[in-house]
């Protein structure tokens, strides 16, 4: 499976299997949070069989269920924190579901447990990931179109178009889809709109669009 392809059939699951995540899935799923904390400085840490964090009101109200692993998404406090977490995060979350896992991304519907991660001083938690295996693969989304987001058609190139496209299959906070992408003489501007979490969703939308348009001469602006 590609990241493409991961982008197409990943969708968010809430309620996970007690199979543990072990053996090389484990080992592949370490590596790439290994060269993301190196790619980006972050403090990224998988947090393995430990059930307190989503055993409250909180994440029953949100309808998590039997999560018992998850990624903490820590970093160095800035105003980049954001949007760093949403762009790394999303590589994990797309190579989980290439190794056959599944995730969600959790902002409030949990409970930081003392212990279970290290946040140093000047770093912070900004969110987490639930990990596992789901018990369903998840449910499609109601999506905004290509042109409500961008100005992509007939007039801007196949990979902007490419790119937009997996762009709306981006996970976005309450699915709010609060950003923009305009194409400009080989260079693409990525804006964030107004809302909770929507600098961390552009931060997962320029990986996506990242992905679909390939890597053809163009440019962020």
């Amino acid at each position: 499976m590609t990241t493409l392809d991961a982008i197409k059939v990943r969708h968010s699951v809430r309620q996970y299997t007690d199979q543990p995540i072990d053996g090389e899935i484990l080992k592949a799923l370490q590596e790439e949070i290994d060269a993301c904390n190196r790619e980006s400085g972050m403090h990224i840490q998988l947090v393995r069989n430990e059930p307190k964090a989503f055993a409250g009101f909180m994440a029953h109200y949100g309808n998590f269920k039997g999560v018992t692993n998850y990624v903490a998404l820590v970093g160095k406090k800035g105003a980049n924190l954001e949007e760093t977490c949403g762009y790394f995060g999303e590589r994990i979350v797309l190579k989980a579901q290439q190794l056959g896992l599944n995730t969600c991304w959790v902002a409030l519907t949990y409970k930081k447990i003392a212990g279970a991660f290290d946040v140093n001083q000047g770093e912070k938690l900004a969110v987490v990931l639930s990990i596992g295996y789901g018990k369903t693969q998840g449910t499609v989304r109601s999506s905004k179109t290509a042109g409500q987001v961008s100005n992509a058609g007939s007039q801007t190139p196949d990979w902007f178009n490419a790119g937009v496209e997996a762009a709306l299959l981006a996970p976005t906070a309450m699915n709010q889809q609060k950003f923009t992408l305009m194409y400009e003489n080989g260079k693409v501007s990525a804006k964030a709109g107004n809302g909770f979490y929507t600098k961390m969703d552009l931060g997962i939308v320029k990986y996506h669009f990242e992905i679909g348009a390939g890597n053809g001469e163009w440019s962020w602006k």
